[in-house]
This record gives C-alpha cells, sequence and structure tokens, in this order.
C-alpha cells in the first residue's frame, strides 16, 4: 500500500503526483542506463559500476548547474521538454573541458504544483541530453513546494560526474604563442544572458510566438528555447587523434570571461572579429537593446558554444574530426603573448 496524506494533500503537497510523475518517466530514464548502472529510479542512491579498463589514474570530474531563467520562456511558451537538455548541457559541457568523459547524471526539479505530465515533459528533456552526452541519469529529486514556487513554475538543477586519466587531464601547459583557436558553433543563445534578453525584449509583454523575418521566420520565443549544444562526444573524438591544449565552455561572460580560464598567465586569445560566425538572434538582441559590442561579447557565446586549442600542426586534422562528427567548427583566432585576456580585432 502506497504512503498517503489527506493533511499533506490539503497543505498543497500530493504524495500521489509524484507517484504518478515517477511511472511516466520511467521510460524516458529507461534510454540513459549505460553498463555501469546498477540500480534503478525509486531508492535513496543511484549506483553506478566504474570501468575503468585502459585508465590507469582515474580521476573524478563533477559539474553542477541550472536553467537560469531561461525557464521564464519555457512557462510563456508553455513548452518543457527541451529545458531538461539545457540543464545536462550546462553540467556535461563544463566537465568536458577537463578532459573527462561524462558518467552519470542527476536532476532535481522543484515546482509549486506537481503536475505528473510537466513533470514528465522535464524529464524527458533531461533523458535527451543524457542520451547526447552518453550519461546515465542515475536518479533525481523532485520537491513539490506549495507556497514558495506558483503553482505553474519551477526551477532545474542537475549535477553530473565524469571519469578522466590523470594523465590526460587537461591543464593547458603546453600552450604557448601561435596555438590556434578552433570554433565549434552554438545552436543559439543557449543558457546564459537570459535576464538581459529577457529585459531587451520585454518577454512577459512581448508577442514572443509571431514569426521574426530576422531570425528566418522563427518566432523570439521558439530561438531563444532553441537547447544548448552538447559537445561530448565530438570532443571524445578529438581527444582520441589530437592533443588538445585548452578547452573553454563559453557560458555566463561570453568570450571576455570563459577563454582566458583555459589558458595560462601571460597568454592571451587574439580573436578576429570577422571571422566569428555570429548568429541572428545577437544581432538582434544588439540592434533592438542598443547593447555595445563589447557588452555582447562580454554577456552571450555570439554563436560560438566552445573554444579548442591546438598547435597549428594539429588544426587541419583537429577541424576534419570535429567536422565528420558533426561540428562545422573552424578557425577564429591565435594565442598570443599578452595579459589582455581577450583581444577582438
Amino acid at each position: 500500500m502506497k504512503s498517503f496524506s489527506e493533511s499533506y494533500k490539503e497543505a498543497g503537497v500530493d504524495i500521489t503526483a509524484g507517484y504518478k510523475a515517477v511511472e511516466l518517466m520511467k521510460k524516458h530514464i529507461a534510454k540513459t542506463v549505460t553498463n555501469g548502472v546498477m540500480s534503478g529510479i525509486g531508492g535513496f542512491g543511484g549506483l553506478f559500476e566504474l570501468d575503468l579498463t585502459g585508465i590507469n589514474k582515474p580521476v573524478l570530474v563533477s559539474g553542477t548547474d541550472g536553467v537560469g531563467t531561461k525557464l521564464k520562456l519555457a512557462f510563456l511558451m508553455d513548452k518543457h521538454d527541451t529545458v531538461g537538455i539545457d540543464c545536462v548541457a550546462m553540467c556535461v559541457n563544463d566537465i568536458i573541458c577537463c578532459g573527462a568523459k561524462p558518467l552519470l547524471f542527476l536532476d532535481y526539479i522543484a515546482v509549486g504544483k506537481n503536475v505528473p505530465e510537466k513533470i514528465a515533459e522535464i524529464v524527458l528533456g533531461v533523458a535527451e541530453g543524457c542520451v547526447q552526452s552518453g550519461a546515465a541519469l542515475v536518479g533525481g529529486e523532485t520537491a513539490e513546494m506549495p507556497g514558495f514556487y506558483p503553482v505553474d513554475e519551477y526551477d532545474l538543477a542537475g549535477f553530473s560526474v565524469g571519469v578522466v586519466d590523470k594523465e590526460k587531464i587537461l591543464d593547458n601547459t603546453t600552450v604557448t604563442e601561435g596555438d590556434v583557436i578552433i570554433a565549434l558553433p552554438s545552436s543559439g543563445v543557449h543558457s546564459n544572458g537570459f535576464s538581459l534578453v529577457r529585459k531587451v525584449f520585454d518577454v512577459e509583454n512581448a508577442e514572443i510566438k509571431k514569426p521574426v523575418a530576422e531570425l528566418g521566420g522563427k518566432s523570439i520565443g521558439e530561438t531563444l528555447l532553441t537547447p544548448t549544444k552538447i559537445y561530448v562526444k565530438p570532443m571524445l573524438a578529438l581527444f582520441e587523434k589530437v592533443k588538445v591544449k585548452a578547452v573553454s565552455h563559453i557560458t555566463g561572460g561570453g568570450f571576455y570571461e570563459n577563454i582566458p580560464r583555459s589558458l595560462p598567465d601571460g597568454y592571451s586569445a587574439k580573436i578576429e572579429k570577422n571571422a566569428v560566425k555570429v548568429l541572428p538572434i545577437f544581432d538582434l538582441i544588439a540592434k533592438t537593446g542598443n547593447i555595445a559590442e563589447r557588452d555582447m561579447f562580454n554577456t552571450f557565446n555570439m554563436g560560438v558554444g566552445m573554444s579548442v586549442v591546438v598547435s597549428k600542426e594539429d588544426a587541419n586534422l583537429a577541424l576534419e574530426i570535429l567536422r565528420n562528427n558533426g561540428e562545422d567548427a573552424y578557425i577564429i583566432g591565435e594565442v598570443i603573448k599578452s595579459d589582455e585576456g581577450v583581444v577582438l580585432w
């Protein structure tokens, strides 16, 4: 007999809705199961057996993040099946910057009211993100919190763990002047800068479902909800054949904050502005909000979701591997001796 509390339900928490949500999400979670998974959902912890074949000194790498105020767009568009991809992407794209392979993922969903069908939609996206990154969804938590969240809103966060051989951790010590910086295109705004985006477009009051010519006929809402691209599999393929010196996940803070994080002291990234394939949504943001170029590159990814540093000799091979794995990668600059962090020219 399943637990039930009439008093708790009267306080706004329906335990039976939680049971139904779990049943609805099981089929999505099943798609993410990998060889290491040892437990199903419903226990107090997710069990995962490490396969350390070929790894001499295993190092665990963890990452955690949320979707941020991009969720406001999901509420307004009443579309909840892609934000889970964003949640996974924000975690596993960070892990891959260390050279690690994501192994498992857990999510946390906090809601004002547990609507099982909506929870299942959210988990559908999480599962899709896990499939794209090769990580197993080994558990999670759904918390119904009436009075804390509005009944039709929720928050979503996640946590991932990966593994890398200690001697293969990317540590940027071999980065030097003349190294090439390769761009991996983003799918859009990804999951950063949405407080500014929402202000620029006044999304709560604007017609965000209306087609926009500058966006190829897509609406602002549809374009902004495009899920964050996951770079795990192309990057793992690259690691196998090329000596990658540094990787940056271009998130909040844009070029100016994120690219220098992967470079050693005394070196900077010289980026050719005209080489950056800026997506139309960023042009529209800058035009509508009258935002200066420096602020755009210091807030958004501008069409570059990840940057990779390799030696000049390895650049062509790196581009070939990335393109063979579905990435329209291209060169945007080089490493120079400088303390400026990022130089746009």
